[in-house]
């Protein structure tokens, strides 16, 4: 009986583990998953080879979304344009009529969100690319739209997160910061999660837009938390990394190179084991789950580019213009690929196959 409880209490916590993780074979949004962890548990192929390039005319920052074999994409050309999985080749385009910047598309229910510089906020029917709402915010749109049943949320630069119904667009409620809303949310417990450029971690709750809590950061912050076992993971531009208990509400450790500091905009990726997040100092950084320093990986320019995992392997861009694969043990390179511009976006990862843009408007797929 007690060997039985055992097993159950592994399963069980195999389970909540995998639960955290974006599917083999989808990457509906940014980060991948709603707790925005940026794991995937598809197979990625040991050996990398490039399998195609699709020209998007203007620079990639935004990150791809994959889902049943189609690419989503956005560029600063103000297209969001759907492509095949397989071989790059395109379905449709839609024209934002603004430049796509970091915000990075959504997809549920066979429709598709993003958001663009000119404070639009977009929804896309997905399998032919015909325009379906729209929703104007009062300032450019950075955050990427994360959808929870029927609402969609997303953070404009007006100093909002918004709350909008996926039917047509019309807002549920809108919460004021002191800021921009530069954050992705994250999602746990019926709670939306944002790390604010006002220097404020707030959680806010998804059914009426009330704040139940808030934690200061002490620092500006541009990337989005990552949540895993209770805990929320983001860097600071006070050259931190830090961990929030969302439990007790209050910082649980902080992370600072004991020489390097420099600002961390790249969003975490969280394993059971690791957290690993790009910092403007060049490197990547492998910490434990309590803030530990494990390995560090030197580029050879600033990390803006948020990490991905899959296969026990980290990919990654930089701007020094490399794809980097590395070991998430120990942070020992296994494979690069020069892009030969700067790649800022973050990699997408379903069914074995690596998607990420770069500046110079080429999205490459990697299997």
């Amino acid at each position: 009986m007690r060997v039985l409880k055992t097993l159950l209490l592994v399963l069980c916590l195999a389970v909540s583990v995998m639960a955290q993780d974006t599917p083999a074979a989808n990457w509906s949004q940014f980060r991948g998953n709603t707790s925005l962890t940026g794991v995937s548990q598809s197979n990625v192929p040991t050996e990398l080879k490039q399998l195609w390039t699709y020209e998007a005319g203007d620079s990639i920052e935004s990150s791809a979304a994959i889902v049943g074999g189609t690419v989503f994409i956005g560029s600063q050309k103000g297209e969001l344009v759907a492509l095949s999985l397989e071989n790059g080749a395109v379905y449709w385009k839609y024209s934002t009529g603004s430049p796509i910047g970091e915000s990075s598309p959504s997809y549920s229910n066979g429709v598709v969100y993003i958001g663009d510089l000119g404070g639009v906020l977009h929804a896309v029917n997905a399998p032919d690319g015909k325009g379906l709402w729209t929703f104007k915010a009062n300032n450019e749109i950075k955050s990427s739209p994360v959808v929870i049943g029927d609402r969609v949320l997303i953070g404009s630069y007006d100093e909002h997160l918004y709350c909008l119904s996926t039917r047509n667009g019309s807002v549920l409620w809108k919460f004021k910061t002191n800021g921009p809303v530069h954050s992705t949310p994250s999602i746990s417990g019926g709670m939306a999660f944002i790390a604010g450029c006002d220097e404020v971690f707030r959680a806010i709750r998804i059914s009426d837009g009330k704040e139940v809590f808030n934690v200061s950061s002490g620092s500006y912050t541009g990337a989005s938390p990552a949540l895993r076992g209770g805990a929320a993971f983001y860097g600071t531009f006070d050259n931190e990394v830090l961990s929030v208990n969302l439990q007790r509400r209050e910082i649980a450790w902080r992370y600072q190179h004991p020489q390097r500091k420099f600002p961390y905009n790249s969003s975490a990726a969280v394993t059971s084991t690791r957290v690993v997040v790009g910092g403007r100092d060049k490197l990547v950084h492998g910490l434990t789950l309590g803030g530990k320093a494990v390995w560090t990986f030197a580029t050879r320019a600033r990390v803006e580019s948020s990490p991905a995992i899959a296969s026990g392997r980290v990919f990654v861009g930089s701007n020094d213009g490399r794809f980097y694969v590395l070991g998430l043990t120990n942070g020992a390179k296994l494979w690069e690929f020069n892009a030969g511009a700067p790649l800022s976006a973050s990699p997408a990862i379903a069914s074995g196959r690596v998607v990420i843009g770069s500046q110079d408007g080429r999205l490459y797929c990697f299997g």
